[in-house]
């Protein structure tokens, strides 16, 4: 072994700091840290339970401050009555319990889109929503989240509120942390939210090792693409933020005029930009302070309680579950499950952190780490690893293009075949999001007509495209489809009905088709 260094800060300098951060950690070497399985258990749980309280506590703030901020002047975090699943905690939930199950980090397609049949059929709204409904045309993750044939994707704050337990089960790690959450946020989103899988993954991961925010945000930026508009939106943020240090409404208001640029409308209140913002605002006028992280989180508005939940988790881990309990909040150690079929009714707070605390020992030892006894107890050598970006942004231009070159040939031949509907429906989409079909239609009419209405046999597919997907990237796919006969239905439903009424498609879907298989 190389002689050991003195201070875990050496190490960290190297990769992103100008200074040197407080550590919690003892350095065992150029490439290890030495963290007590107690540490690590303290801050897995503060995590969680920041990122439920966020969350939870946020709800009511959720799309309330959009054209001004909020006013919320107090704040005292609180589940008097325990956490329950919500999209923020729930989907990583349903994963977390299969990378248990399954003893593997990293879930095959297949099985992530069967957990999302029998497991998320609502409560989904979105990103998450659209990718559900491709689903039923059987395309497997990533493809569900690609963005020339998910609108949502390019734009999506799924990358962010789908983002924060991986960070978690990966301490000191952000390379791992940013691979792992993108292999699940990638199923819903691309572009920009995936480089905000790696900038707040790599902030968590990195907050095991120090409470110093600058040297975390400084983590999270390391782990972006030199391209992506996060840069230049942090570097905003940081600026506004020095500029007006006591008055966070002057910072918001430069927010809201530079970066929002849909009229508040669903494209704002649900991007990335404007929420990523308002996380890295929130993390920096709160200082440190949990209550007053969220509490500006919530102020700052668009989809706070995301916000919320992204700030919660990273301070959680700062500040640990055991320092969080003696501030006699009122917690109550349960997380019912009010959302996800087929999973457990009797998950706790701290039962969600256990599995967590398993999966952080599986990513540390898998790493090359390991599990040591010495005068500390019980202690977890974790390789440490330096924030780089691991997944670059994509074109939109360039991933249709590799679409058409890679898809093309298959996507003809189904539709000219006599396969099954679904084969071909699902051909005949994928020829309209990438703008193959016109081509086919003039050379092959026939079978295009039989691949429309194959395509229609699975009305949630133009009922998500036409009246769900209030958004700029929706329109080239829309064109696309109206220019060769896959038109605009009437509307099922409206607001929550019209929702639930895809919600119940998607389900009746799942079943059908396990019906035929039975057959």
């Amino acid at each position: 072994m190389r002689i050991l260094r003195p201070a875990l800060s050496i190490a960290l300098a190297t990769a992103f700091a100008t200074h040197s951060p407080p550590a919690y950690g003892q350095s065992s070497d150029d490439e290890f840290v030495d963290l007590t399985a107690d540490v690590v258990r303290d801050k897995i749980r503060g995590g969680l339970l920041g990122q439920m309280l966020g969350n939870l506590n946020g709800i009511p703030h959720e799309h309330r401050y959009i054209a001004e901020p909020g006013d919320v002047s107090e704040y005292t975090p609180a589940l008097p009555s325990g956490a329950r699943t919500d999209d923020d905690t729930d989907f990583e939930w349903v994963y977390i319990d299969a990378m248990q199950r399954h003893g593997t980090l990293f879930l095959p397609s297949q099985t992530i889109a069967d957990l999302w049949k029998t497991r998320i059929n609502r409560n989904i709204w979105c990103s998450n929503q659209y990718a559900r409904v491709l689903m039923d045309l059987d395309l497997d993750p990533p493809m569900t989240g690609n963005i020339v044939l998910n609108p949502w994707a390019e734009f999506n704050i799924s990358g962010q509120f789908l983002s924060e337990t991986f960070g978690l089960i990966a301490p000191g790690m952000p390379q791992t942390a940013g691979r792992i959450g993108l292999h699940y946020t990638h199923v819903a989103i691309d572009g920009e939210p995936a480089q905000s899988t790696q900038l707040f993954t790599a902030m968590i991961s990195t907050a095991f090792l120090t409470d110093d925010l600058s040297t975390i945000l400084d983590a999270g930026v390391a782990a972006l693409d030199p391209e992506s508009v996060f840069n230049e939106l942090i570097r905003d943020v940081r600026t506004w933020y020095r500029q007006h240090p006591e008055d966070w409404r002057a910072a918001r208001l430069k927010l809201k005029e530079k970066y929002s640029r849909h009229d508040g409308a669903m494209r704002d209140r649900n991007g990335y930009e404007l929420n990523g913002a308002s996380t890295i605002a929130a993390m920096l006028y709160g200082d440190g302070d949990f209550a007053e992280t969220l509490r500006f989180a919530f102020n700052f508005g668009w989809d706070a309680d995301n916000n919320a939940a992204t700030a919660g988790t990273i301070v959680g881990v700062m500040k640990g579950y055991r320092w969080m309990m003696s501030q006699e909040w009122e917690i109550r150690d349960r997380y019912s499950n009010t959302t996800r079929d087929l999973m457990p009714k009797d998950e706790t707070i701290t039962s969600f952190a256990d599995r967590l605390i398993s999966l952080a020992e599986h990513v540390i030892v898998e790493n090359g780490g390991q599990r040591i006894a010495d005068a500390r107890g019980a202690v977890y050598r974790i390789p440490v690893e330096r924030p780089l970006n691991v997944a670059p942004l994509p074109s939109l231009s360039d991933e249709t293009q590799r679409l058409q070159a890679e898809l093309g040939a298959a996507v003809v031949a189904s539709l000219l075949s006599g396969e099954d509907r679904k084969t071909r429906a699902r051909a005949a989409y994928l020829a309209i999001a990438t703008g193959l079909a016109l081509e086919f239609q003039q050379t092959h009419p026939t079978e295009w007509s039989r691949a429309l209405d194959d395509l229609n046999a699975y009305p949630q597919v133009a009922q998500v495209l036409y009246h769900h997907s209030p958004v700029p990237a929706a329109e080239l796919i829309r064109e696309h489809a109206a220019r060769v006969g896959f038109t605009e239905p009437e509307r099922q439903g409206q607001g929550r009905s019209a929702q639930q009424w895809l919600w119940d498609s998607t389900y009746r879907q799942t079943i059908n088709d396990s019906n035929a298989e039975r057959d």
